[in-house]
């Protein structure tokens, strides 16, 4: 009894190393890919660093308004202690000093917390450029996901026109034998079918080129299998509505928008430097020697207030001011710019899912009339009523309806994700990657 169970689990194990390692790898739906590429992409990593880069901006910003804080000390050792003719030291043998500074400087136009306010704003860009590369990024990775889908069902369109072809080929070789057929309806057929093997062999491979890309998008490692995602809603609204929701969505506009804001704020800063700057500062200090002096004075304390105003500085504070004024017509120009660039992407997505939806219809009543007429032709073949031409004809026509409804319909799915990217709802940033 033990031996049988032995045995038994010796040929489980057997068994299950002998499986393909396909049947144990991870399957992934798109929502699942879109997740692993924000987590492991390393080029969103590289934008998000940008984030930490402007927090420093910020964090610097706000060092500006806060006062400094020194200490300082100083040690004098002289060559010999000096007395005058009263006795009294002129010179010690070593005197010190040492204290605490309190400074802070600022512009009467207050263009410190101008320059705080820019560098939140710059903050804020950050993030919507960010938002904006991930939806991009995203795209890349759902066009990946349905080109490994369409590569799947090429895959099995080719293995079903291999089994075609090779009933075709075996059906001709029987009507060779009889004599119903001449020597070239099975050469034909034979050359038909190795071309079928070799769109099998190019579709096998296909597929794993489409996974090699897949994977590095997303950062996967091991084999991997992707599941069909659940079919999106295929009503996008109106173009005008489209167009309006893009308008007040897209996170590249909204970077643009705030690259003017903080431009036009600059223009401000920027004229801050024509005003006087005011210092304010408090010390404290102790002073030590040896030999003391008997009026020595060991301890002080301090405030200081001083005005710098600059008259004249050659032109430059008015070629900086002159320099903020054209970056914010450029600032201005790159805005509407991006209005009608982001107006066209739009009408281009609905125009291309309008299309694909529209063509899906007829390639679906056009691949039923071509499976309807393959299998007539057959029929016919069978009985001697059509010849081999006939019948790699309508195959061939039953092969192209169904590559095209493929294509039509994994196209017009990308599209719709294409059109929710390009109006600004692809849900990055509330599903995906809270910021």
């Amino acid at each position: 009894m033990k031996k049988i169970v032995l045995l038994s689990v010796g040929l489980l194990f057997f068994y299950l190393a002998a499986l393909p390692p396909l049947l144990f790898c991870d399957e992934y739906r798109l929502e699942e890919l879109y997740r692993l590429a924000l987590k492991r992409a390393e080029r969103i990593r590289v934008t998000e660093e940008n984030i930490n880069l402007a927090r420093l901006d910020l964090d610097r910003a706000r060092g500006a308004l806060i006062p400094n804080l020194s200490a300082f000390g100083s040690l004098t050792k002289f060559s010999e202690v000096k007395r005058g003719d009263t006795n009294n030291v002129i010179q010690q043998d070593t005197a010190g000093t040492w204290g605490l500074r309190l400074n802070q400087s600022f512009s009467l136009s207050g263009r410190e917390f101008q320059g705080l306010d820019i560098a939140g704003k710059n903050l804020e860009r950050s993030r919507f450029d960010l938002l904006s590369f991930q939806q991009d990024y995203l795209l890349t990775v759902a066009a990946a996901f349905y080109d490994l889908l369409k590569a799947k069902q090429a895959l099995e369109i080719a293995n079903a026109n291999l089994d075609r072809l090779t009933k075709h080929r075996d059906a001709a070789q029987t009507r060779l034998r009889v004599g119903e057929v001449t020597k070239t309806a099975l050469l034909r057929a034979e050359g038909e079918l190795s071309g079928a093997r070799s769109e099998k062999i190019k579709a096998t491979n296909n597929i794993e080129a489409v996974k090699v890309s897949l994977a590095r998008i997303v950062g996967l490692t091991g084999p991997f299998d992707i599941k069909e995602t659940e079919e999106l809603d295929g009503d996008p609204g109106t173009l005008a509505d489209l167009e309006r929701q893009a308008l007040d969505t897209r996170p590249d506009l909204k970077s643009l928008e705030t690259e003017k804001t903080i431009a036009a704020q600059q223009i401000d800063f920027t004229k801050g430097a024509f005003w006087p700057n005011l210092s304010l500062g408090a010390a404290f200090s102790r002073f030590e020697e040896h030999p003391q002096r008997s009026n020595l004075n060991r301890e002080s304390i301090s405030g200081t207030v001083a005005l710098d105003f600059l008259f004249y500085d050659g032109g430059e504070r008015k070629a900086d001011v002159m320099d903020a004024e054209v970056r914010l017509r450029q600032a201005e120009l790159l805005y509407h710019d991006g209005v009608k660039g982001v107006t066209l992407e739009v009408q281009n997505a609905y125009l291309e899912f309008a299309t694909q939806q529209g063509i899906i219809k007829f390639l679906q009543d056009q691949l039923a009339y071509a499976r309807d007429n393959y299998l007539a032709v057959t029929k016919q073949y069978e009985f001697g009523l059509a010849n081999s031409i006939d019948v790699i004809d309508a195959n061939n026509l039953l092969l192209s309806s169904q590559r095209q409804l493929s294509d039509a319909v994994y196209n017009s799915r990308y599209a719709l994700l294409r059109l929710k990217k390009v109006t600004g709802r692809l849900p990055v940033e509330a599903t995906y990657s809270k910021k």
